[in-house]
């Protein structure tokens, strides 16, 4: 969340910033210091009273002792106490609700972000490869998938409805042969640690992460346990040092994980959304940084470039955006997405979104590190994907389709695969 002393000490700033995003933002600004200042009255006056109650009692003891008559004052210090009572639950009221004001305001998109209003105005910062060329129509992963038997949409309805796959023969050795390459790749060559986390979370993780409460209802809950399944390897990974206060010397922190996310948004029916482009569930190697204030936008760069060279490794073309105000996620400051082109779709699709959220999640979590100085300051978290696999793997079957109906495999999949192509 915001630093509630920024907001005091800068309002303008914060509502030009917030306005970058959403003009409407602006007036929360106004609503979040109106609350503040509510509550910073009411817990100065019980303080106050406090602190008078106990000079008061000890009046009281002081009389009784010499024999006098306490009643008025003992009158006097009970309607203190009702005050005090009523002054102490104003207070956490106003607490609970500059919190809830505080959860529900976005990250201040960082100065540099290209201003604009939707995706459209998002510029390509650099592009790598060439669009490959066929010399026949070139087919779609979901026929290339029917064709050999790769996957079935309809086996994964008979289970779990609409919107889910089945990875089936050669189609589930290829899921596994992609998340095995993208592991050794993070951890082998870009040091990374492997974590493997669980894929269940309470709300607390997901508060951190900013899935909550603003995306509640896009998350699957198990509502006997109070657990939800996890959108992604973000939420836990990133809360492994929740309310820890991490040695300078230990950061940057690097972690790579496999999980399965589970996402209720699936998209609307249509072309850009058949097949595996966007499903319920699916599998993700993601990446995840904490790092110091002073290091995390080049942090930034380090983690685009780390999840680009898959797509490099793998021969597969694609670019990279980034995100403009109005179109970057609610908790980042800054955002790249790297899209792959994927010749059955004619479009590009994006593999990785890899953002620093600055201090934002870090004081959601209670996660601090000690600098030079001894002070304790909110560490900075980042994230990207390395990448998601669905659309990975649409990509690599229509890039690889030969003319004969059969898919060649890059040759850094051979060896995890068992084969050089399928089919």
């Amino acid at each position: 969340m915001l630093d509630i002393r920024l907001i005091r000490e800068k309002p303008d700033y914060v509502k030009e910033r917030l306005a970058a995003r959403d003009p409407a933002l602006a007036s929360t600004v106004d609503e979040i210091l109106e609350c503040d200042r509510k509550r910073r009255t009411a817990e100065t006056r019980f303080q106050q009273l406090q602190g008078d109650r106990k000079r008061i009692s000890k009046e009281i003891g002081m009389k009784r002792g010499k024999g006098e008559d306490t009643a008025a004052i003992e009158a006097e210090v009970r309607a203190m106490g009702d005050e005090i009572a009523q002054l102490e639950d104003e207070a956490k009221q106003l607490d609970a609700g500059q919190r809830t004001l505080l959860l529900n305001v976005p990250n201040l998109p960082h100065d540099a972000c290209p201003h604009g209003t939707t995706a459209e105005e998002n510029p390509v910062v650099r592009s790598w490869g060439e669009k490959p060329a066929f010399t026949f129509a070139p087919k779609s992963h979901i026929e290339l998938g029917e064709a050999h038997g790769l996957f079935s949409f309809e086996r994964a309805a008979k289970i779990a409805g609409s919107a889910f796959v089945c990875y089936m023969g050669a189609g589930a050795r290829l899921e596994r042969t992609l998340i095995n390459f993208l592991l050794d790749l993070q951890t082998q060559q870009h040091g990374y640690t492997e974590v493997l986390p669980p894929f269940l979370v309470g709300s607390d993780p997901l508060v951190g992460t900013t899935q909550l409460p603003k995306f509640e209802e896009q998350l699957y809950r198990c509502e006997r346990d109070g657990l939800y399944l996890i959108p992604t390897a973000e939420v836990p990974v990133t809360n492994l040092h929740r309310e820890e206060i991490l040695s300078i010397d230990a950061l940057p922190i690097r972690y790579a994980a496999y999980t399965p996310c589970f996402r209720r948004e699936a998209g609307a029916a249509g072309l850009g959304t058949r097949g595996l482009i966007r499903v319920h569930q699916f599998d993700k190697v993601e990446l995840v940084k904490i790092t110091t204030p002073e290091t995390s936008f080049a942090e930034l760069e380090s983690l685009t470039a780390d999840a680009e060279k898959v797509l490099q490794i793998l021969g597969l073309h694609y670019r990279v955006i980034e995100l403009c105000t109005g179109d970057v996620g609610f908790g980042s400051a800054k955002t790249y997405d790297i899209e792959v082109w994927a010749p059955g779709q004619g479009a590009y699709l994006e593999v990785s979104s890899c953002s620093n959220f600055t201090d934002y999640q870090a004081r959601r979590m209670n996660l601090r590190c000690k600098a030079a100085d001894g002070k304790n300051v909110f560490c900075h978290t980042l994230n990207g994907s390395g990448t998601a696999l669905p659309r990975l793997y649409v990509a690599l079957l229509e890039t690889y389709q030969q003319a004969d109906g059969s898919i060649a495999l890059p040759e850094p999949l051979r060896r995890y695969f068992g084969a050089d192509r399928i089919g």
